[in-house]
């Protein structure tokens, strides 16, 4: 999550949240106290920009619609980092609440599915960031209650909103005999929800009701875990961040538990841990091992898990394009639109790399595209928005466009067999031998859909010698 590259209002969001509860679960190095320290104020400083004059979250910055999802995610998070000692300007908080408000009073049951899928989910939520906001609508929240089509979902969240409102008994009936199952649904983008997702939320009810729910919560808290861990598992930033947020207020809330105890040999490295934390993590140096074999020795009453993870990049040459569900093709002209070879460019060269899109129509609607452009470092980006004059290149419409020193991401949605064409101009400016990596894009919530192309070699020569 920390290292995800986009950074809506959604993925800001998810990069920093789970960080707020990190200590209640691992023992933090004084070094690492002070990275998620600023990794959360950074966090709070970016999602003012997407405050707008109505109080309410944008998807992206400088955006003009409010993100309603992103809305409450991005404010339950300045809520809870409020409550934790952070500081939180009140003027966004208070603009944040009126927007809230505004739309709990105002909002009414739709029933146009495909747009408004989740809907009702959306209103519990805000309502439930309203009640930890100490600033509940039980109006609102009992309109809501009576609707007859209120999911499984939008009923668990609803009854934590009654309960931070000293609702208590109204939130417990609300979900007495309810399942904790949520069936398995395709990626919302108006939520950039899965039942992954809803069912953390529903483990984050059961730990806020306490009591005998923590017993129904044990087994939801293990489906939760089994999902993180499951190896292969694809779980978009949504529903990763929101998993770890539940099992950190579920497990920090249990002051019962003995903690670790075990004993531990890497190679010949050896040690021990004893505390009451619930996780221990380390960092494995692997180089110069030759049998790579982890021992573990339990010496407490906890079953532990134990997990190796490694992780790695292709090394440069080895990619293969694919494609899957998306049509993508990457070619490279000069500025006045004919083709040319980027293998050998002449030093000083202006170009352009353009990439086409194609939506073959098989699953609808794509939202939430992104395209990632990483280019070679002899290249330089001419960012037409910073220069005068009009755009050299013109593209397709976007949602938004984040350019940075060596690499452009594109974010835009795609309707059944639409095409769309972006083209960034660039500038041969640096002699040398340089390696330009894969050109991909994905639908950031449903990782089934995505196309890339592989990087190769490429030479900049020096002016005047001619390729």
């Amino acid at each position: 999550l920390m290292q995800y590259p986009h950074g809506c209002i959604e993925q800001t969001t998810s990069s920093v949240f789970p960080q707020l509860y990190l200590s209640s679960l691992l023992k933090l190095e004084p070094k690492k106290k002070n990275e998620i320290d600023r990794n959360i104020k950074a966090g709070i400083d970016r999602l003012k920009k997407f405050q707008l004059s109505s109080g309410g979250l944008a998807y992206w910055p400088g955006e003009n619609g409010v993100s309603d999802w992103g809305t409450n995610y991005g404010g339950h998070f300045l809520l809870e980092a409020d409550l934790m000692g952070y500081a939180v300007p009140p003027g966004v908080i208070e603009n944040w609440k009126k927007y809230q408000r505004d739309a709990a009073v105002n909002w009414t049951p739709r029933n146009d599915r495909r747009y408004y899928a989740n809907d009702d989910l959306i209103q519990a939520y805000r309502l439930y960031t309203l009640a930890l906001a100490k600033a509940p609508e039980l109006g609102a929240m009992n309109r809501l209650r009576e609707v007859k089509t209120l999911s499984n979902s939008a009923k668990w969240r609803l009854a934590a909103a009654y309960q931070l409102a000293g609702q208590s008994e109204v939130a417990k009936n609300l979900v007495a005999n309810l399942s904790t199952e949520i069936p398995a649904y395709t990626e919302l983008w108006q939520t950039y929800g899965s039942s992954s997702r809803d069912e953390a939320m529903i483990l984050e009810t059961l730990a806020l009701l306490g009591g005998e729910h923590r017993t129904k919560a044990a087994p939801v808290a293990k489906s939760v875990s089994e999902d993180l861990n499951r190896s292969g598992h694809w779980m978009s930033t949504q529903t990763t961040a929101y998993c770890l947020i539940s099992l950190c207020k579920f497990s920090g809330a249990d002051k019962t538990s003995a903690g670790l105890s075990f004993d531990y040999t890497i190679d010949k490295q050896s040690g021990k841990i004893n505390g009451k934390e619930l996780i221990s993590q380390m960092d494995m140096n692997i180089s110069g091992i030759k049998t790579g074999k982890v021992t573990l020795k339990n010496n407490g009453k906890n079953t532990l898990f134990a997990r190796v993870i490694l992780s790695g990049i292709p090394a440069a040459g080895k990619e293969t394009d694919a494609a899957s569900d998306l049509g993508m093709s990457v070619s490279y002209t000069t500025v006045a639109g004919e083709p040319v070879d980027v293998a050998a460019l002449e030093q000083g060269t202006d170009f352009v790399a353009v990439v086409s899109i194609y939506n073959p129509g098989l699953r609808g609607d794509y939202h939430q595209l992104a395209l990632t452009q990483i280019f070679p470092s002899g290249w330089e980006i001419r960012n037409s928005r910073m220069e005068a004059g009009p755009a050299m290149v013109a593209n397709s419409h976007s949602d938004y466009i984040d350019f940075r020193d060596d690499r452009v991401f594109t974010y835009f949605s795609l309707y059944p067999k639409q095409y769309a064409v972006y083209r960034v101009q660039l500038n041969a400016a640096y002699a040398g031998h340089f390696y330009m990596p894969t050109v991909q894009c994905e639908a950031m919530y449903d990782h089934t859909i995505n196309a890339r192309a592989s990087g190769k070699w490429v030479d900049v020569l020096p002016a005047g010698i001619v390729p």
